[in-house]
């Protein structure tokens, strides 16, 4: 396609900026131009593409269904030009710069604060940009190019990402105080036949994981209660609904009086940690080096 009927990268910024604020006025405004310089821009890529972008009248700006199609699309190629910037300046400078990073409820609370100071000292140009969000969310926006690097237990469903483990993250039994395993020095999967285990929401890959080790030992899924969190998860087990099964790495965190935990007899069952990435991405190397941060900050 000849040069000259290829949008450029300003007009999709007002494009994209127009469709989301619904107000030239405002999407001049936040992109630091003058509203009729925008407007022009807005009208010459219109005339570009053979079609209407946008409703306009006295009190509100509507895409028009040609206009939502162009921004979506317009974003996209904004945020892999932003993808494409950063890592050309990081190849100078490794571990510089903007990381947008994406982790698992159940791993940011009781991991990133040991990790993070850590990653400061040793990469203080690096800034992490954190989303925190379930698995599948994370996955959709590193394979749409909004996110560079996932943290998150590797044996969920992660597409064609590229993967760097980290570490294995035990399962301990999660008990009432008063409950007939709470006192053992280890307990054995076997040891679950016929409990009722209480998970985790639909959505955690946590709840997967925990569930298929119940399943291959005989346990049952107390079916009338989902936690949304595993803080919500161990009260209620501290309460006597039932047991769960808890990541090591959570457990310093969420001791509380009526819980008992007690470790699985070898080999106990584990989730691994570990990074997960686009096929695609220039940053491996980065990637790599920023894992043997992330290692030392791991439960010992």
């Amino acid at each position: 396609m000849p040069l000259s009927m290829r949008p450029t990268v300003r007009q999709l910024e007002y494009l994209a900026a127009v469709a989301e604020l619904r107000s030239f006025r405002r999407a001049a405004e936040s992109c630091h131009v003058s509203q009729p310089a925008l407007s022009a821009q807005i009208q010459q890529l219109e005339r570009l593409l053979g079609a209407r972008l946008f409703e306009r009248d006295r009190r509100r700006v509507l895409p028009t269904p040609a206009g939502a199609a162009a921004a979506a699309r317009a974003r996209e190629i904004l945020e892999r030009l932003d993808v494409l910037a950063a890592s050309a300046r990081g190849l100078g400078r490794p571990l510089a710069g903007t990381l947008r990073f994406g982790v698992i409820p159940t791993i940011a609370p009781y991991l990133l604060p040991k990790a993070l100071p850590a990653v400061r000292r040793r990469h203080p140009e690096l800034r992490l940009q954190l989303r925190e969000e379930q698995t599948d969310r994370l996955v959709e926006l590193a394979q749409a190019g909004s996110l560079d690097l996932l943290l998150l237990a590797l044996e969920a469903e992660l597409g064609s990402m590229d993967l760097l483990p980290l570490f294995h993250d035990p399962f301990l039994l999660a008990a009432p105080s008063e409950h007939r395993l709470a006192g053992r020095r280890s307990v054995r999967e076997s040891d679950l036949e016929g409990e009722a285990v209480l998970l985790l929401d639909d959505g955690h890959c946590l709840r997967h994981q925990a569930l298929e080790v119940c399943r291959r030992r005989g346990g049952h899924e107390l079916a009338d209660f989902r936690a949304s969190s595993l803080p919500t998860l161990v009260q209620m087990v501290a309460g006597g609904a039932g047991v769960t099964l808890l990541p090591a790495l959570a457990a310093p965190a969420l001791a509380t009086r009526g819980l008992a935990v007690v470790p699985f007899a070898r080999p106990a069952p584990y989730r691994t940690i570990g990074f997960a990435f686009r096929r695609s991405s220039a940053r491996r190397e980065e990637f790599q080096q920023l894992a043997e941060t992330f290692r030392r900050a791991a439960p010992d």
